[in-house]
């Protein structure tokens, strides 16, 4: 049981970071469905980052972190960049500029990982570096028993998906920065009637949200998988992507019920893998639980009707400022 949690932590913060990264941009107004192809962005930039900094005789396991991190915060938030000049200064139909980003980063995923990274032996090159150094932990952690196990046997990246999550709640709930956006989230009309910069608050909190999505196809690829990239990764990151957006509604538009949220999401994404003796077609409906529990959670808070638990007015709706 407990490697079964600590199993269900370590895969469940590849979906923290695509849901907090999500509600970031949601709470300016903008609903990015382009969260699965930028995810499989923020992989394949990692990745390119890593293999650049493995290239040397001696990597030091912290630059090699480092260098993957900033690498798919780029990658990811230059396409979250394309998203908000499209939607934001364009005005483009949000839902069909997401899914193009979608499609979009799919398809350069799977190029770039194959035509650029896996060259001239990166394989292995990615392979050590995972094990090594992402999948690096607490040392004795596995001396404390349960608490250990479940706690502090992950690498870096674990801890980091909590600390953006939790950062991000207290950013949207006690600052004036999180009052602002959720102000523009609501009625940027009446926000920029008082002063507020509408564009600059969009635009920085898509390419951030954007950004930090894109640490979660690395996570998935470094972390879950100790470097190894499959033919499939783009499609495996891309059902991933599609659920963080669900965990979005599951956690109701909130950062810090993000983190168990992730770890539910977790565990039933990895319950099929763990029972044994199960036929196909009762795996397939096992891997349909979080999006079914997704839609009674929806079709509950939608009843229930509570400001708390519903998404931000303006949610989806582009901003006239002549309109105003």
């Amino acid at each position: 049981m407990d490697n079964f949690l600590a199993s269900a932590i370590s895969f469940g913060v590849i979906f923290l970071f695509g849901c907090v990264g999500e509600i970031l941009t949601e709470k300016s107004g903008h609903l990015n469905l382009g969260i699965p192809g930028i995810m499989c962005v923020g992989a394949a930039g990692g990745c390119f980052g890593v293999r650049i900094a493995m290239s040397g005789s001696d990597p030091s396991g912290v630059l090699v972190v480092i260098t993957g991190i900033l690498f798919a915060l780029l990658f990811a938030g230059a396409l979250g960049a394309v998203y908000a000049f499209l939607t934001v200064s364009l005005r483009s139909n949000q839902n069909v500029t997401g899914l193009a980003c979608t499609i979009f980063g799919a398809g350069f995923t799977s190029f770039f990982i194959n035509s650029v990274v896996m060259q001239n032996g990166a394989d292995s090159l990615l392979a050590k570096a995972g094990q090594q150094f992402f999948g690096a932990h607490i040392p004795g952690a596995g001396d404390l028993g349960w608490f250990g196990t479940i706690f502090l046997s992950h690498g870096v990246r674990v801890y980091l998906a909590i600390v953006i999550a939790v950062v991000a709640a207290v950013v949207l709930r006690y600052t004036k920065v999180g009052l602002n956006l959720r102000a523009i989230g609501e009625s940027p009309a009446t926000a920029d009637a008082v002063g507020i910069n509408v564009t600059g608050y969009k635009y920085t909190f898509i390419v951030g949200g954007a950004a930090i999505a894109g640490l979660g196809g690395l996570c998935y690829v470094m972390g879950y998988m100790n470097g190894v990239v499959g033919s499939t990764v783009d499609q495996t990151i891309q059902g991933i992507g599609w659920l963080s957006i669900a965990l979005v509604i599951f956690t109701l538009w909130k950062p810090a019920l993000a983190i168990l949220g992730s770890i539910v999401f977790g565990m039933l994404y990895i319950l099929s893998s763990r029972i044994t003796g199960i036929s196909f077609v009762q795996i397939q409906l096992l891997n349909l639980v979080p999006y079914v529990v997704t839609i009674l959670v929806l079709i509950v808070t939608s009843i229930v009707g509570h400001r708390e638990t519903q998404p931000p007015a303006s949610l989806g709706l582009s901003y006239f400022r002549e309109d105003r």
